[in-house]
């Protein structure tokens, strides 16, 4: 199982990015996905997580309303549009593989999600 992230890069505030992340080895659709961020010195954190069918979303409170998550299980994708960034959005973005929809905030242990390598967001003042 893998999962792979790509979109990432430099803008300026007040820009958009999209990010997108492309799973293999599994039933996509049996799968709740997530976004995570971390910046340097900083703990990961939850973005926004979405359900297998993509009915149920989470959001964390920093991006409601400018982050937008949303999947394609035919094409076993999911993508995050982020839009209005802000320099504190700057991080290295991660999608992961949930072992429950409800684990999304679950980050005790890194082991119990399929993580990407990451893909960085810079975001300049």
């Amino acid at each position: 199982v893998q999962v792979e992230e790509s979109g990432g890069g430099w803008v300026q505030a007040g820009g958009s990015l999209r990010l997108t992340c492309t799973a293999s080895g599994l039933t996509f659709d049996d799968v709740a996905m997530g976004w995570y961020r971390q910046a340097p010195g900083k703990q990961r954190t939850a973005v926004s997580c979405i359900s297998w069918s993509g009915d149920t979303s989470y959001y964390a409170d920093s991006v409601k309303g400018r982050f937008t998550i949303s999947r394609d299980n035919a094409k076993n994708t999911m993508n995050l549009q982020m839009s209005s960034l802000k320099p504190e959005d700057t991080a290295t973005y991660y999608c992961a593989i949930l072992d429950t929809f409800s684990g999304c905030l679950d980050l005790s242990s890194y082991d119990n999600k399929i993580w990407g390598q990451g893909t960085q967001v810079t975001v300049s003042s």
